[in-house]
Parts: structure tokens; C-alpha cells; sequence
């Protein structure tokens, strides 16, 4: 029988085959989104089972467990590793369309040399073969992210963080991917959250001055990008649910700060004015520090309270919210442009039917001697199969310039997650092949091999502003 993953899974034509293997298959990795720990880059990590480096802080995998009726406690409770395991072994067989049975078994064929599909049946002899790997010093994070071929990658790092890790990371000679930090001032942005005064106060003590204002917090946060700056940072991030954008005045964002600081009650008008003044400050000084900002924009996080109470967040509960308003962002993007300068922008929503409607806006605000300067995210989170990811490709390809896109990411926490890049690539080189083949583009190796390249890695490259040296 023929091996599940073999060299021309999900390549269906022969075009699509060729410019897999000559130009997709090879290229390095910029994965400029992931929630990697540098502690752990840093450390050098090594895991002592399957469970640990698997299972462990995968949502994805922990939401299909549930979907299956696994108990909570093989899941994020204290249940035996191997039960735990076990337990994934026994949902794999029912995600049959799911992204992460193809991915399961990418990682475990590109890691382990695993060719057999994970089931109850295979499960012990899977977990053996694969931790007798795991105690071998080439398993350990650093050794994974190398022999994954990235030449870069971007963590997520609160504005108040020392970057003790990243600072530590860039004397390491013996490890040559860049590990650059990313600025995510979500705390700062989340008015009415709890622990927003106490987040405040600790955020005034690492740049070093007093934040009673709003004018204070925006210095602030100016303070520390510019800190990150000068540790390797040259990308912004912020995840939000739904926006309105509001002509409200910095007087007024000033007065709903200062009450949040005081512990008074906010109006949603508060909270709107809040965010719109902060994030054209943020665009502002994103702008002048020539860093990428990424808005990652229509999830509803922590949707079940009494599972966040036992687990807490980024466990599982978070869903797909009806997507943002494009007369809103419109707005947004025209005053950030107007304010200081638009900064070159990634634009994620997690609701797909919104893609469209975010590229048609982009393109108002394109130009400026950067090709791609605005960007439609890649299929993001609840759209990162193979569904999600055409959609946004087609629609990227509709309505605007396909050969700009900057590719792929892991948006992960794991180590095991860069086969992400694979099935990203393959689905890519299907999609031309198909079209190669049906003589919608050209049958011209040359032109779209060209392409396949740029959007694997080279357009990362150029757009975040490395060279070859940097990341070679």
C-alpha cells in the first residue's frame, strides 16, 4: 500500500508536480508570525515525550478532542502522558477532512520517519518509535527549528518585556536563525480588561516614565518599540474582534483612559474612542520606525466562561465572530494615512467572507514605492486548510497581485508546526499547476517557478526588510 504522505501528496498535474519539487519543495522559511517561547529557543529545549512537544498548548488538537468527547482531564488535566496521547490517537481517525490529519502526518513523516496513520491500533508503537527520537540531541528545539530550514522567525512579545531572550539569542554563534522579537501592545489596547491599571503601572515602570495620560501612554509605548527596535524587531501585531472606528478627539481618549485608570465604568463610546486614537498613534509610530504592523482582526475569544474559569485562555474557546465593518476599517486605514503615514500593513480576518472586502480596500491604499505595501493576510487560524487557504489565494489573485504575497506562517506554539509551510506550498503549487494546465496562465516554467519562489520566501524577505545576509 502506498504510503499516506508520499512526494507528490496533494499535487494532482504534472505542472503542479514540477514546480513543487524545483521550486517550492527547497526554498528556506521566513515564518514571520508564531507564538514560539524564546525562553525556550534560548534553553534549548528538550521534551521528554510525545505529549509535551504534541499535545501540549495545541488548541487546534485540544478542540477536536473535545468535539470528541475526551474528558478534560486527557486533554489539559493531569492524565497519564501516554493517555493523553492516546486519547489523540483515538480522534485522528474521525478528522478524516480536517487540516490536522494531514498535518499530524506530515509531522510525523518529516520528524520521525513515520509512515503508518495514527490510530489506536498504531498508537503505542507510534509513541515508542517517536520518544526513542525525542532523547536523541537533534530533537531539541533549536536542532528542530534548523533542520526545518528557517532562516528567520518573529515571536509575540508584550511592549513591557525586557527581550532578555532575544538579546541573549543574537550572541549565540552556534545558532544562526534570526529570532526576532514582535511588538504586541494588546494590553495596552484592551481598556475595559481586568488587571488594565495594574498592566499600565508595570508598562510605566519598564519605559521609564509615569503614565497618567493618554499622551504618556502613547511616549510609552514609542519608548519601548523603539527598544525593540534596537533588538531586531521590525513587525507590530494586534488581534482584536469587531472595531468601530470613532472621530471621537485625543481629549476624549484621554478622559476614557484615565477613568479606566480610576476603575470607572466605561461606555462602549469610551472604549471606541479609546481604541481608534491608539491605534493611529500605533500606525504613527510603526510608521516612523519603518516596522510592518499586522491587525489580526474578527475573533470572539473565551466564548465558554465556565471552561475559561478551569483553564483559562488560549485553551480551545475562541471562535469566528461576523467580521469587521469595511466602512470602519476604510476609516482606520484613511486616518492612520493622513495622521503620519501608513505603515506597510498585513490585514487577517478569521471571518473569510471578509477577504474580498479587505483586499478591495487595500488596494486605496497601495503605492508608495513598495510592491505589496498593503497585504491580505494568509488564511488565518479557524482557515488554514486547504478550503481557507485557495480562498484567500483566489481572492488575492482577483483582486490584486498574487506575486506580491508574502506567503506563508505557523501561527504556533509548537516546535513540530513548520510541515505548516509544506502543506501551504503544495496547496500553492496545485492551484498554478491547475491553472498552468487548463492554460489560464501560461505554461511557462520560468515565470511561475519565479513566482512559486517569491511567495515562498523571497517576497518575506524583501518585505520585512532583511537581506540575504541576514537571513543566509
Amino acid at each position: 500500500m502506498k504510503a499516506f504522505i508520499h512526494d507528490d501528496f496533494m499535487l494532482n498535474t504534472d505542472t503542479a508536480k514540477q514546480l513543487y519539487h524545483e521550486h517550492a519543495e527547497d526554498m528556506p522559511i521566513f515564518d514571520y508570525h508564531c507564538h514560539l517561547s524564546p525562553s525556550e529557543i534560548l534553553e534549548d529545549k528538550s521534551f521528554s515525550n510525545m505529549t509535551e512537544i504534541w499535545l501540549g498548548g495545541d488548541h487546534y488538537k485540544w478542540r477536536l478532542m473535545r468535539a470528541n468527547g475526551v474528558e478534560e482531564q486527557y486533554i489539559t488535566g493531569d492524565a497519564d502522558p501516554y493517555d493523553k496521547f492516546l486519547k489523540w490517537a483515538e480522534t485522528l481517525p474521525r478528522a478524516l477532512g480536517n487540516p490536522l490529519y494531514h498535518w499530524t502526518h506530515l509531522e510525523l513523516k518529516r520528524y520521525f520517519g513515520v509512515d503508518e496513520l495514527l490510530s489506536p491500533r498504531t498508537a503505542r508503537k507510534i509513541w515508542e518509535a517517536c520518544n526513542e527520537k525525542l532523547a536523541q540531541k537533534d530533537y531539541s528545539a533549536r536542532s528542530l527549528i534548523r533542520g526545518s530550514n528557517v532562516r528567520a522567525l518573529c515571536t509575540t512579545d508584550d511592549p513591557a518585556d525586557d527581550l532578555h531572550c532575544h538579546i541573549e539569542l543574537k550572541k549565540a554563534k552556534d545558532f544562526p536563525v534570526k529570532v526576532l522579537p514582535t511588538f504586541r501592545p494588546e494590553a495596552a489596547f484592551n481598556l475595559a480588561a481586568k488587571g488594565f491599571a495594574a498592566y499600565i503601572s508595570q508598562l510605566s515602570r519598564t519605559a521609564g516614565i509615569t503614565i497618567t495620560s493618554f499622551d504618556e501612554l502613547v511616549e510609552a509605548l514609542r519608548i519601548r518599540a523603539q527598544f525593540f527596535k534596537s533588538v531586531g524587531c521590525r513587525i507590530s501585531d494586534i488581534s482584536f474582534g469587531s472595531f468601530a472606528f470613532s472621530e471621537g478627539t485625543a481629549e476624549d481618549a484621554d478622559k476614557a483612559f484615565k477613568k479606566a485608570l480610576a476603575g470607572g465604568g466605561l461606555s462602549q463610546a469610551d472604549i471606541d474612542i479609546y481604541r481608534t486614537r491608539l491605534l493611529v498613534a500605533l500606525g504613527n509610530i510603526y510608521a516612523s520606525l519603518d516596522f510592518v504592523m499586522q491587525v489580526h482582526m474578527g475573533v470572539i475569544r473565551n466564548s465558554n466562561e465556565r471552561m475559561f474559569g478551569l483553564v483559562g485562555p488560549d485553551t480551545g474557546f475562541d471562535a469566528i465572530g461576523d467580521g469587521i465593518s469595511a466602512d470602519d476599517l476604510a476609516k482606520l486605514l484613511n486616518a492612520m494615512d493622513k495622521a503620519g503615514g501608513l505603515p506597510r500593513t498585513i490585514l487577517y480576518c478569521l471571518n473569510e467572507q471578509d477577504n474580498a472586502k479587505i483586499a478591495s480596500i487595500m488596494g486605496c491604499f497601495q503605492g508608495g514605492g513598495m510592491p505589496g505595501k498593503l497585504q491580505l493576510g494568509a488564511a488565518w487560524w479557524f482557515n488554514d486548510h486547504k478550503d481557507g487557504m485557495l480562498n484567500q489565494l483566489k481572492t488575492l489573485g482577483n483582486l490584486g497581485l498574487l506575486g506580491n504575497f508574502v506567503g506563508m506562517l505557523t501561527d504556533s506554539r509548537s516546535f513540530l508546526s513548520y510541515p505548516r509551510h509544506e502543506y501551504f506550498r503544495r496547496i500553492l503549487c496545485d492551484l498554478i499547476g491547475e491553472w498552468a494546465e487548463k492554460g489560464e496562465v501560461p505554461q511557462d516554467e520560468e515565470l511561475l517557478g519565479s513566482m512559486i519562489e517569491d511567495i515562498c520566501y523571497n517576497n518575506a524577505v524583501r518585505y520585512f526588510g532583511m537581506n540575504d545576509k541576514e537571513v543566509s
